[in-house]
């Protein structure tokens, strides 16, 4: 039974994501999936404008 409000994450507490977080920071690349594609989309994207 979950309580509302109330959640733990295993990697939060032991520190993975803080980690992974400030490897971000440093390197300018995104660690998620998400934030991945969206850094290659938009990369592309400039490519393809600057030639016309």
């Amino acid at each position: 039974m979950k309580i509302p409000g109330v959640s733990f994450s295993l990697k939060r507490a032991l520190g993975v994501t803080k980690v992974k977080q400030s490897i971000s920071r440093k390197t300018g690349i995104p660690m998620t999936k998400q934030g991945l594609e969206r850094k290659i989309g938009s990369a592309v994207i400039k490519t393809i404008t600057k030639k016309k």
